[in-house]
């Protein structure tokens, strides 16, 4: 599968925009991000917080559809599927 990580997130990553991820068929995105904290610590701190949930700023799109209408961290992947990673924006 690919992630998509957005510019304000590179650098925890090696500067890498593109991850493509091999996990099992029946994967879930908290497997995904289990995986992602795994190779990449300061990424996970960034995307979940100190239970391992998603951080309520950090939107996350798997294959083009908000996560939490889905099934938030429940939800399956699928070897093709594109997950997109998007802080939210703030400011005035």
């Amino acid at each position: 599968m690919l992630v998509l990580i957005p510019g304000p997130l590179r650098q925890t990553t090696g500067n890498q925009a593109k991850l493509e991820v091999d996990l099992p068929e029946s994967a879930t995105l908290g497997a995904l991000l289990d995986h992602l904290a795994a190779r990449f610590p300061l990424l996970d701190r960034r995307l979940r917080d100190e239970q391992s949930g998603l951080r309520r700023y950090v939107n996350f799109y798997v294959d083009g559809e908000e996560c939490r209408r889905l099934s938030g961290s429940d939800t399956e992947l699928t070897p093709n599927t594109e997950v997109q990673i998007l802080p939210s924006v703030a400011g005035g």
